[in-house]
C-alpha cells in the first residue's frame, strides 16, 4: 500500500512540475527586456577547426533583438518587425527590408520567435517536437515544413531551463551552428538611454 502511495506522490509531483512550449511561451512573454552573453561555434564542412564567435544580445519586446558580436570581428545585427540592420567593421548599416528581401525577412522574423518561443509562428513553420527533460530542463526540435526554411534547415533545436540556454542549426549544407548562452539577466525591466540607442538608424 505504501508503495502504491509513494508511487502516486511521484506521479502528481512529476506532473504538477513538467514544462510544456505553452509554459515556456508564456515566460518568455512576460519578460520585456533579456540581456545574455552568447558563444556561437559554427562546424562547415571541410573546416577542421568550428568556427568561433561571441558577444552580448539584448532581447526588447517594444524594438526587437540586438545582437553584437565582438570576436573575432565587431558586428552589429538588429531585427525588427520592419528590417534588419547589419553593421560590419564599422561601415555604413546595411539595411533589409520585407520588401527588398522577403526570404531573408523570413528568417530574420523567425529568429526573433525562436528566441521569445512564439508558439504560433514556431507552428506556422515547424513541426514540434517539445521535451521536458526534468528538472525543469526542456529541448524543444524544430522541422521546417515551409519554404525557404526546408531548403534551408533539417532541424534547429532549442534547449534551456530557466531561460533559453542554447540554440543548434543543422542545416542542409551539412553544417552545424551552436550558439550557447549566458549571463542571462531580467533587470532592469526597462531599457537604459544607450540600450534604446541601439536600435536607432
Amino acid at each position: 500500500m505504501m508503495k502504491i502511495v509513494f508511487a502516486m506522490l511521484a506521479f502528481f509531483c512529476c506532473t504538477a512540475s513538467a514544462v510544456t512550449l505553452d509554459d515556456l511561451q508564456q515566460r518568455f512573454s512576460s519578460e520585456p527586456v533579456v540581456r545574455a552573453d552568447f558563444t556561437q561555434l559554427r562546424e562547415i564542412k571541410g573546416i577542421a577547426k568550428p568556427l568561433k564567435s561571441s558577444g552580448q544580445l539584448l532581447i526588447a519586446q517594444a524594438k526587437g533583438l540586438w545582437w553584437h558580436q565582438t570576436m573575432p570581428f565587431p558586428l552589429t545585427m538588429v531585427l525588427d518587425d520592419k528590417r534588419m540592420v547589419q553593421v560590419m567593421n564599422g561601415q555604413s548599416p546595411q539595411i533589409v527590408t520585407a520588401e527588398s528581401n522577403p526570404q531573408m525577412f523570413q528568417f530574420n522574423h523567425l529568429l526573433r520567435a525562436l528566441f521569445q518561443a512564439d508558439r504560433r509562428v514556431l507552428e506556422q513553420n515547424f513541426a514540434i517536437n517539445f521535451k521536458d527533460l526534468g528538472n525543469q530542463q526542456w529541448r524543444l526540435v524544430l522541422t521546417p515544413e515551409t519554404s525557404p526554411l526546408d531548403k534551408l534547415f533539417n532541424t534547429i533545436t532549442l534547449n534551456g531551463r530557466d531561460y533559453l540556454d542554447g540554440i543548434e542549426l543543422s542545416d542542409r549544407q551539412g553544417d552545424l551552428t551552436k550558439i550557447t548562452l549566458s549571463n542571462q539577466r531580467l533587470t532592469p525591466r526597462t531599457l537604459s538611454d544607450g540600450e534604446q540607442q541601439r536600435f536607432v538608424f
